[in-house]
């Protein structure tokens, strides 16, 4: 079969099965790009293989991403006999560890949302308001980046103060409940989404271009760089070459520990309903977002010294 066939064949067959398939499929696609599409599956050969996972930079996430989408492909067609082999290299090379992420002190924090304004004064379509409500969500309710940007109209119950979260990185959706801040901040927001065009009715995206559109990830991903500088908010040296947006929600998650810890609330019992509220299918998802601060660390630490000498460890 041909290649461009039986790719197209594959990316059918994993999201009839449930899958969203988006990162691989376009992985996929640029693979059909970097070969001709209308050779045989057996006519790839591997060094066409290395050189798509090689790239143009150095090794990266990213390649093992590459090198996973296309070995799930041709495990599909060599049982589908559609390839009687995979090109794919024996020695593929580990790939680098994963950055720490980026927990935000409350100073940062503040500085990026004061510097939302200035950094979006020549913005054409994702405006300043709509911006800083999108960090809002990130960080004051913990959203996924895609989660936000798919919240429509319906779902953001501001009378309740509860949002419904579709469509999510597990397949179910959950009801986020947010404090009065966030809802005062989304109320505010609603009032100037009125002015901007509802194309789907109650199913609008409530995080909308001036257009009434959804917002584009690339014009997010590049609108945070701009903020970054504004801000004056930079990682570590030696970390990551700059933190990202998901940080917010690795922060959200931090913060919320630690207030709980300085609160002596029974963090052990309430670590499941953070993993719910994440929308993590088990706390082994929400181990990820708790990394170690100097300021976690302390209110641990003070947290078995009491327990340690009989004190109060709840």
């Amino acid at each position: 079969m041909r290649l461009r066939d039986a790719i197209h064949q594959y990316i059918a067959w994993r999201r009839d099965h449930g899958a969203k398939y988006e990162s691989s499929a376009t992985i996929l696609y640029l693979f059909l790009k970097s070969v001709k599409g209308g050779i045989d599956c057996d006519a790839v050969a591997t060094d066409r293989v290395l050189a798509f996972l090689a790239g143009k930079g150095a090794l990266t996430r990213y390649r093992e991403n590459k090198h996973g989408a296309l070995a799930g492909f041709y495990r599909y067609a060599i049982s589908r006999g559609y390839a009687t082999r995979s090109p794919l290299p024996d020695n593929e090379p580990r790939p680098p560890a994963s950055a720490s992420p980026h927990i935000y002190s409350c100073d940062e924090l503040r500085r990026l949302f004061n510097a939302v304004g200035d950094s979006r004064q020549r913005g054409f379509q994702l405006d300043a308001d709509t911006f800083r409500t999108l960090l809002f969500l990130l960080y004051g309710a913990g959203l996924r980046v895609g989660e936000a940007r798919r919240l429509t109209l319906a779902d953001v119950d501001l009378h309740e103060a509860v949002l419904t979260i579709r469509d999510t990185k597990f397949f179910k959706s959950r009801l986020v409940p947010i404090g009065t801040q966030l809802s005062a901040m989304l109320k505010i927001y609603a009032s100037l989404r009125e002015s901007r065009p509802f194309l789907q009715g109650k199913n609008s995206f409530f995080l909308a271009n001036r257009d009434g559109t959804q917002l584009y990830h690339r014009t997010i991903i590049a609108a945070f760089a701009k903020l970054l500088h504004a801000a004056d908010v930079h990682s570590a040296s030696g970390e990551r070459p700059s933190p990202r947006l998901h940080d917010f929600r690795h922060s959200f998650a931090v913060h919320r520990l630690t207030e709980w810890y300085r609160q002596d609330a029974d963090v052990q019992r309430l670590l499941p309903l953070l993993s719910t509220y994440l929308g993590h299918a088990d706390m082994e998802g929400t181990k990820v977002y708790l990394s170690m601060t100097p300021e976690l660390l302390q209110q641990a630490s003070t947290r078995f010294e009491r327990y340690a000498n009989g004190g109060n460890h709840a």
